[in-house]
């Protein structure tokens, strides 16, 4: 393992607990969307049909175990944790998730880099991952003001994706027959949509101020 995956699976993970923090610490979930959440428990659920079947290393499959467990853990507590539950921003967390997911399964049975169930899954976790935040930025700028922990877990996130992506290429020029082209393809996308979160965290950040989106 290199350098650059373990920043992203750690950065990955703290943005998982900020998250659970934020639920936990304060009961509430608003700011957060449901839309997001979701989906990020479907990329998991997807991703890694291999856990029983694959042994990598403990490492590995302690990763997959702790994002699939925690992914809906968060959704459950939204849905179905009654205190937690009425702060959900309902009316404004209106993105139609649902065509995200039918848009990248159909991309992944076009563009894949094997024919298999596992493969075609696997890049169909990948296309959704790089998407999956639009629902929380479009929640975010409508609802416009972002509470600190919010946008620590946006943050982290995004840095998780650019570290992924610098692991992709740290392994195409070190090791042989990597070709997960549509890692990286997919991470440049996704870090792209957190560009202007980035901008609006580090004006407030420079200037002290509570971090607020344009609507």
């Amino acid at each position: 393992m290199n350098i650059f995956r373990f920043a992203g699976d750690m950065t990955h993970l703290i943005s998982i607990l900020v998250l659970l923090l934020k639920i936990y610490a304060t009961k509430s979930c608003s700011g957060i969307s449901l839309k997001t959440q979701e989906l990020y428990a479907i990329v998991f659920l997807t991703r890694y049909l291999d856990l029983f079947t694959d042994f990598i290393s403990i490492y590995n499959t302690i990763m997959k175990l702790v994002f699939i467990g925690s992914s809906l853990a968060i959704v459950w507590c939204m849905r179905f944790q009654r205190i937690v539950g009425r702060s959900y921003d309902r009316d404004v967390d209106t993105f139609r998730h649902y065509f995200l997911v039918g848009a990248c399964f159909l991309l992944a049975l076009v563009v894949h880099e094997k024919f298999s169930f596992q493969e075609i899954f696997w890049a169909f976790s990948i296309y959704l991952e790089a998407v999956a935040i639009l629902p929380q930025l479009v929640l975010l700028q409508r609802s416009g003001n972002v509470d600190n922990l919010t946008g620590q877990y946006v943050i982290f996130l995004g840095a998780y994706r650019a570290f992924y992506i610098l692991n992709w290429i740290y392994r195409y020029f070190t090791e042989d027959h990597v070709t997960r082209w549509i890692s990286s393809i997919s991470g440049l996308v996704q870090t792209g949509l957190y560009a202007d979160f980035f901008y609006y965290y580090f004006i407030s950040w420079k200037n002290n101020v509570k971090l607020k989106l344009p609507a």
